[in-house]
């Protein structure tokens, strides 16, 4: 059976909820990956209003798209992240900033308060996983200059333990997982924290991966080693590429240069049009046994997205491919 293909709608939030669901289905999406932003999903209402969740659903069933996953990324960014500052008052409802900076910590447990609220609506529409972030109270040190000890660094993932494991027995009780996106700034942002983190959380089966590949080229790590190690884990798939252009100037970490800039060292570009093995990655996910969707997240500063759209989903649906029936050599076993 042919694997669904949705859109992340993150990067559509401008725009109303009915409208992107029309573009999704007008492209052939089989479904979306909806964030809590904009008028897409308004958790606290849908807690509240089963009017609304009746719209919501209505909606994307009047479009013939499905919603397995709900994103949470920018609240749970506010979750373990030290400091809490100007940079995450863009990234909050007014809700979970309250006072902000002059209240921290009421920041992060706001934050905290709102993932557990989302694992009860995303169970409510039908989710069966929420995607997202989980800040960092130790990503400051990631240069390790100037130096800090092995015991500050153990403190940040104990710190991640203590702030997660009260969301993730609010998952457990919503019968929802948490797929954290393996990703710079984040307690988990490539392979070796990864096992730190899962360790940290005594390998909880409510917290799982959302698997990025986009994240890993471009740090040099293999996205199919990803996989396969960690197979148990992936519980949403993000397709999104990177193009690299190392040439003795640049280098991984971007020189503070924006999107696209020709100086960079690389830069996020449409699925297909990148260094990614998209095609073998996706080998990989049936290998594994990987069953759920593939979530098309377009981040290309060099082509519009009305375009760009499209353009990945065609790309994803020609090297998605169904496991044969029986090996391709199985006949010379039955002579």
């Amino acid at each position: 059976m042919p694997r669904n293909i949705n859109l992340f709608t993150g990067q559509w939030v401008d725009l109303p909820f009915e409208q992107v669901c029309a573009l999704a289905q007008q492209w052939g999406f089989d479904g979306l990956e909806v964030p809590v932003a904009g008028d897409h999903l308004d958790v606290y209402r849908a807690d509240q209003d089963e009017e609304y969740c009746r719209w919501w659903k209505n909606t994307l069933a009047r479009h013939n798209l499905s919603c397995y996953a709900i994103s949470n990324h920018s609240t749970g960014q506010a979750v373990c992240d030290d400091p809490i500052d100007f940079r995450h008052h863009g990234l909050l409802s007014d809700r979970v900033w309250g006072a902000g900076e002059s209240d921290a910590e009421g920041v992060r447990q706001r934050a905290a308060e709102e993932l557990k609220l989302t694992a009860r609506v995303a169970a409510k529409l039908g989710a069966k996983t929420v995607t997202g972030f989980t800040g960092s109270k130790i990503w400051k040190y990631v240069a390790m200059y100037p130096p800090v000890s092995a015991d500050v660094i153990a403190d940040g993932y104990e710190d991640f333990a203590r702030r997660f494991n009260p969301i993730l027995d609010a998952f457990d009780d919503a019968g929802v997982t948490f797929a954290l996106e393996v990703h710079p700034s984040e307690i988990a942002y490539d392979y070796w924290t990864t096992k730190a983190t899962l360790e940290a959380v005594d390998h909880r089966e409510a917290f799982g991966i959302n698997w990025d590949p986009s994240h890993m080229i471009w740090q040099g790590i293999d996205p199919a080693v990803f996989l396969t190690d960690f197979a148990d884990r992936i519980y949403h798939v993000h397709c999104k590429d990177t193009k690299t252009h190392f040439d003795g100037r640049n280098g991984r970490l971007s020189s503070h240069l924006p999107w696209d800039d020709p100086r960079r060292g690389w830069t996020f570009v449409s699925a297909g049009l990148g260094d990614a093995d998209l095609d073998g990655y996706f080998r990989a996910l049936n290998q594994i046994g990987y069953t759920g969707p593939i979530s098309i997240e377009w981040e290309d500063s060099g082509m519009d997205r009305l375009h760009g759209a499209p353009l990945a989903l065609k790309y994803a649906r020609e090297h998605v491919y169904d496991l044969p029936e029986s090996a391709f050599d199985s006949h010379f076993s039955n002579r």
